[in-house]
């Protein structure tokens, strides 16, 4: 059957948008931060920036979209760094290969634990979060020493270059924003949020749910595997504690929220202000650091659970 002109004017719009979208957002983000290293001296500051970024728009991906909170979101990063690790250290592949087997990692640990998207609410997000503890435990596993060095951390010191880690970083998040881009612009993703608001009305309508529910949670164990990947590059040394740190959920999770999901705009804005906040503060005032940082997030749950985006969409301005 022939596309209505409905359709096609549908289709037209969502181009046209994504187009503004990509020139007037993204692309400056990513001019800004491929700058930013010849004119700012902490690179590993900007480097972290650029990981964020990443995996609050993987969050974005799996939570703005269908609803699902990933408290275990480190499970995905930690396993694309060990998979990184063990290519580079037993294969010595070079490192882009590695990058993209890291996200391969990531996508095939979702495959494994997508009968978790049978559970929902605060059972998918407790269940998630076990299961990235499990993970930890099996890659620090002394058993496993020769495989991925255990607990004592893995040293990859003949692939360092931070140069290249931070450019590939960059490469990861373009390739984040344009998949965030199609969801907000498409009407794949239009399905996705009406699968978040109402999963038995979306199927009536004839949506398919569960194949839906699995892509969002694939693309998002993709994102947050490359992002392990590129930042076991420019690391080059780890332990499991590091890579399979609670803190990289926690922030992702909140920088997005506080932004605002389901946008283009709210979770860079998130991480760019909290994240901001979060190293003015931890070194300048260390003593009340988590006082204001704590007081900054019980604002935004109690004022605006939907997110700083909120205050323009109220104003009825359009947020992409």
């Amino acid at each position: 059957m022939l596309p209505s002109t409905a359709d096609l004017k549908s289709q037209k719009v969502g181009t046209d948008a994504a187009f503004k979208h990509t020139i007037f957002l993204v692309l400056p983000l990513l001019v800004i931060f491929a700058v930013l290293p010849g004119v700012y001296q902490n690179h590993l500051l900007l480097f972290n920036f650029v990981i964020f970024l990443i995996l609050a728009q993987g969050v974005n991906i799996i939570y703005g979209f269908t609803g699902y909170l990933p408290f275990g979101y480190v499970g995905f990063f930690g396993a694309g760094a060990y998979g990184f690790a063990i290519l580079v250290m037993h294969y010595q592949s070079p490192a882009i290969p590695a990058v993209l087997v890291a996200g391969v990692v990531g996508v095939a640990l979702g495959l494994l634990l997508t009968p978790l998207l049978r559970l929902s609410g605060a059972y998918f997000a407790i269940a998630n979060l076990a299961a990235s503890l499990a993970v930890l435990h099996f890659v620090a596993n002394p058993a496993l020493e020769n495989i991925t060095r255990g607990p004592y951390g893995v040293s990859l010191t003949g692939t360092f270059n931070p140069t290249l880690a931070y450019a590939a970083a960059l490469a990861v998040l373009a390739l984040t924003l344009a998949v965030v881009v199609f969801l907000k612009n498409s009407r794949f993703g239009l399905a996705l949020q009406a699968v978040r608001e109402d999963a038995v009305s979306a199927s009536m309508a004839g949506v398919s749910v569960v194949r839906m529910r699995v892509i969002a949670w694939l693309t998002s164990a993709l994102v947050a595997g490359l992002a392990g990947g590129v930042y076991a590059w420019y690391v080059s040394v780890f332990y499991p504690d590091n890579v399979f740190s609670g803190e990289f959920s926690i922030f992702a999770i909140v920088f997005a929220l506080f932004g605002g999901v389901a946008t283009i705009t709210g979770p860079i804005v998130g991480v760019i202000i909290l994240y901001g906040i979060y190293n003015l503060i931890g070194f300048t005032t260390p003593q009340y650091f988590q006082l204001i940082y704590g007081l900054l997030i019980m604002g935004l749950v109690l004022f605006l659970p939907a997110g700083l985006v909120s205050l323009a969409t109220r104003r009825g301005w359009n947020v992409p």
